[in-house]
């Protein structure tokens, strides 16, 4: 008997794995640029900021009143931003050449933009649209690195990275299929949509981190580094060229690969371009200045230094009286200034004046005016800016204009905010003062607009004694009536009677007033008339007249008292609100 042959199932056998080797020196392209992306995000935000910072600073230093150029620069960049993050989608495609063209923009006219911004000044008289055209142009380009920069490492780093629809693909071996590769480098599964939305947000998480502290050390950099060590011009093309290195050094050596040999060399030409532009610039940056300077000022520039806080300029002195200008504002014309200072002194003079306050009055004219009264026994001079007072003490044509003030041994000068000082004075002034005089800057200007506010006044208050006389510089009656009668409304809500006054003078051919722009760039007509107000404590206002032992006199007498204080009245319009620290209205 023949048995039926059974027949068995074959065994199956598993081939083992095909290892493939690993390539140990070509780790996962998005892991490799993620650092350098970042510290290139870190580098362009801070010289964005310095961008912006640097138009914010010479625009309310060459057209005035901070406030209203700060807000104008920071609004229209801002809306720029969004306009540029619009832009950059069209760039999408071409996200490495898009950014390698958009830094190098960026750089250049960011680095340029002082020098424009002063030459628009200098030669043209109107720089208010050429503020806001580079704010426009800077904004645009800022507000389309972070979308261009997102692209990049989205396509790099495949769809787990970044959270796109690309995905980087290995081939089977023999198979022909492509299989896509998640994260976790298993083959045939896609990472799961909330890894990749996960992995996006962090993506996008650090590239703000990084966005934001860039801008922190930026903001940092410009007041304590540029601005002292470099300038306002030099500063400017320095972060370009920074911009323009990090930006092009970014694209052309991490994102190589992306890009066609067309496109790297026009980003080497166009990089290379503007970094010659910049330091041609840099190199010519002083003659620039030097021409610009004497552009403003005429030809007539005798010494320009760059204090800490504000550029001074004096003009000629070497044929004729010296002109001091203060951050291009005309504080001394030294042809005239006695009718300023005579009205501003010697109307406050007029009773007991042993002790002197001088606030502000760092040129020495309002120091000379009191050392001029034999019973002044003791000027105390604060005055923020050492250097000013040191070019008033050593300049030899300041120094005889003011009759070498700072010398004299009853002159005291303190270095100091007026106002903290003030705060404090309770506490270390051992008699009160028997005159206080403001000699401060127009209260138009922002930077001392508090120096005219009713908290300012009522310090005043507590260290003057109960017969003083406080003095004041307001502007002008007839270029700024509202101005000035804001000073005199803040003045009688601070527990002060007032008298008004005021002193005619030549027009000077350059601007003294808050904002230069309102007369073509500070190269038209002055005001004609100097303001002041004399403010006594209580409630009755103080007689307008001369000391007995006032010297002689070359611009003031009681007859021209008389008719300073009827010329002043005649101006007066409605009844003002008073100025504080929370609400200046000095804006106006």
């Amino acid at each position: 008997m023949i048995e039926p042959t059974v027949t068995m199932p074959p065994k199956r056998v598993r081939r083992a794995p095909v290892r493939r080797p690993v390539r140990r020196s070509d780790p996962p392209r998005g892991t490799t640029v993620r650092f350098p992306v970042l510290a290139v995000v870190f580098v362009c935000a801070a010289c964005g900021l310095v961008y912006e910072l640097e138009l914010v600073a010479l625009a309310s230093y060459l057209i005035g009143d901070s406030v209203t150029q700060a807000s104008v620069v920071l609004s229209v960049m801002v809306f720029a931003m969004g306009v540029g993050s619009l832009l950059a989608k069209r760039l999408r495609c071409r996200a490495a050449v898009g950014f390698g063209l958009v830094e190098a923009g960026l750089a250049l006219i960011g680095g340029c933009s002082a020098m424009v911004l002063y030459a628009a000044f200098a030669w043209l008289g109107e720089s208010r649209y050429v503020v806001v055209a580079f704010s426009l142009a800077i904004g645009v380009l800022i507000g389309a690195e972070i979308p261009l920069l997102m692209a990049l490492i989205q396509r790099t780093a495949g769809p787990a990275g970044a959270g796109s629809g690309s995905a980087s693909a290995s081939r089977a071996g023999g198979s022909g299929r492509t299989r896509r590769t998640g994260r976790s480098g298993r083959s045939g599964r896609q990472a799961p949509l909330g890894e990749r939305d996960d992995d996006a947000a962090g993506t996008v998480a650090d590239l703000f981190a990084a966005d934001y502290v860039g801008a922190l050390v930026g903001g940092l950099a410009f007041p304590f580094l540029l601005l002292p060590w470099l300038g306002q011009l030099t500063g400017a093309l320095v972060t370009g060229a920074v911009n323009v290195v990090a930006g092009g050094g970014l694209v052309l050596w991490v994102f190589r690969r992306d890009l066609t040999a067309r496109s790297r060399a026009l980003l080497v030409a166009v990089n290379v371009s503007v970094l010659a532009v910049l330091a041609t610039a840099t190199m010519l940056v002083d003659d620039f200045e030097e021409a610009a300077r004497r552009a403003v000022y005429g030809e007539r520039v005798r010494v320009a230094v760059q204090t800490e806080l504000q550029e001074v300029v004096v003009t000629g002195g070497l044929e004729g009286p010296p002109d001091l200008f203060l951050d291009g504002r005309l504080r001394v014309a030294g042809e005239d200034e006695y009718r300023y200072h005579e009205a501003l002194v010697h109307p406050a003079m007029n009773g007991p004046h042993a002790r002197v306050l001088i606030v502000g009055g760092g040129d020495g004219m309002a120091a000379r005016e009191v050392l001029r009264y034999p019973g002044a026994r003791a000027v105390t001079v604060v005055e923020l800016d050492p250097g000013v007072v040191r070019l008033a003490r050593t300049d030899p044509a300041l120094a005889t204009l003011n009759a070498q003030a700072f010398r004299d041994p009853r002159v005291r000068v303190v270095h100091a905010d007026a106002f903290h000082w003030l705060r404090g004075a309770t506490s270390h002034v051992q008699e009160r003062y028997d005159v206080v005089i403001s000699d401060l800057p127009d209260p138009g200007i922002t930077p001392s607009t508090k120096l005219y506010s009713q908290e300012f006044y009522g310090l005043v208050a507590r260290i003057l004694s109960p017969s003083g006389r406080f003095a004041v510089h307001a502007g002008s009656v007839a270029d700024r009536p509202r101005t000035y009668w804001t000073v005199d409304a803040t003045l009688r809500a601070a527990g002060f009677a007032t008298r008004p006054y005021s002193a005619s003078g030549r027009t000077p051919g350059f601007a003294a007033g808050p904002d230069r722009a309102d007369r073509s760039g500070g190269t038209g007509p002055g005001p004609a008339d100097w303001g002041f107000l004399l403010a006594v404590p209580g409630g009755r206002p103080p007689a307008l007249g001369l000391a007995p032992d006032a010297p002689r006199l070359r611009s003031l007498g009681e007859g021209t008292l008389e008719a300073a204080a009827r010329r002043a009245e005649r101006d007066r319009g409605d009844e003002l609100p008073p100025s504080t620290l929370v609400h200046p209205r000095y804006g106006g």
